[in-house]
């Protein structure tokens, strides 16, 4: 199957199914020296496992990680390095009675379409399980953006149905503020804005007793990614941030900055203004003729041109209910006769909280692949700017 490699310094190659023995994800690019352990991984692993809630699936799945190659010592060696996440809680049983039946909202038709042969239990490459190699990957490439740029990806949940969290500030969300409540407990919804988050989990919990799910939003921020990076035509920043959260499963949105916003404004109004950046704000940007430039505001959402502008990255993802429903739906067996489908397992009544630390993964994926990038056309020791 193709479609299996993502980036280009940074590069991430994965394999795997929802009901195989497990995924798993090689990773190209990475200088040596970089800080890497098991215990690095299973954060953001933890934050991505099912069953870590009653919000979520209760498939019990430890997600627990083995790098098999390119660390020694605790550091990269600045070879491949290969990570490896067994699946442990596999029930293909629960497929069994559909494997000649198309599910409402998954790929089972378009698999048949495309490769006319499918792996039916759970979804298969298709499925959101293959995701743990990508948050692993995140978590190299999170590493990476921190120790050369100081930089961090935080991703929140900001609407849930109808529900929607007031974040004025999306750039000053702290990652504790999305993972724990005031009291210190765990922040199951994953929402910064925890007034808004208890009406979520509410919600959740009654589309979950109507046999029924509920999709959402989230917030994906980027600090600390000075300005220079991503090409002006076809590997704009925008465009390739854009690709890697499309290509997660369920997403059927993509913004960022003011975002459709833009569609009822005029130019005048849209526009972010140059200022002076003030005195003791910092500055990504270490061009000395431009150091002292920032703008009154962000709606172009840290990119223009298509390269990143030193500001805030933001983005938002549009993310659809899950699929998979205990309700009865109409559908067709794969010989065109009508029938009715029950979908059995344990799926998520809502998808955004287990979505988080996926999105963060991609966006540090593609920053760390641009970053990388430009370190290619000038120094690795270089800033943007420096000539």
């Amino acid at each position: 199957m193709a479609g299996n490699t993502f980036g280009q310094a940074f590069r991430i190659t994965t394999a795997g199914e929802s009901h195989g023995p497990g995924n798993v994800v090689i990773i190209d690019g990475v200088p040596a020296g970089i800080p890497l352990t098991v215990d690095d991984l299973v954060v953001d692993l933890n934050r991505r496992r099912p069953g870590q809630s009653h919000i979520t699936t209760q498939r019990d799945e430890a997600d627990l990680p083995e790098i098999l190659a390119g660390v020694f010592e605790g550091r990269t060696t600045g070879t491949s390095i290969a990570i490896l996440i067994r699946n442990t809680d596999q029930r293909s049983k629960d497929y069994g009675d559909i494997k000649d039946v198309y599910r409402p909202g998954h790929a089972d038709f378009t698999f048949d379409a495309k490769y006319g042969f499918r792996d039916y239990r759970g979804g298969g490459r298709s499925s959101a399980r293959e995701t743990t190699a990508r948050v692993a990957a995140g978590v190299v490439a999170k590493r990476l953006l921190s120790d050369a740029l100081g930089a961090r990806v935080v991703g929140y949940v900001h609407q849930v149905g109808k529900v929607e969290a007031q974040v004025a500030h999306p750039e000053e969300v702290t990652q504790q503020q999305v993972e724990q409540l005031a009291d210190g407990s765990p922040n199951i919804i994953r929402c910064p804005d925890h007034a808004a988050g208890a009406k979520m989990i509410k919600l959740i919990e009654k589309v979950r007793k109507e046999q029924d799910s509920i999709g959402g939003a989230a917030t994906i921020v980027a600090t600390g990614i000075p300005a220079g990076l991503g090409e002006p035509v076809f590997d704009k920043l925008k465009a390739d941030l854009a690709k890697a959260l499309f290509s997660l499963p369920a997403v059927l949105g993509v913004e960022y900055g003011i975002g459709f916003g833009c569609a009822t404004m005029r130019g005048s109004a849209h526009n972010d203004h140059f200022v002076p950046r003030r005195e003791g704000e910092t500055s990504p940007v270490s061009i000395p003729a431009i150091d002292g430039i920032t703008t009154n505001t962000n709606r172009h959402g840290g990119m223009l041109g298509g390269i990143s502008s030193g500001l805030p990255i933001i983005l938002k993802a549009a993310v659809k209910p899950t699929s998979s429903l205990p309700l009865e739906q109409p559908t067709m067996t794969s010989q065109g006769k009508p029938k009715t489908i029950r979908t059995k397992g344990r799926h998520d009544p809502c998808l955004l909280p287990r979505f988080i630390p996926m999105a963060e993964a991609m966006v540090a994926i593609v920053l760390a692949d641009h970053w990388l990038r430009w370190c290619g056309q000038k120094n690795w020791k270089s800033s943007p700017g420096e000539r």
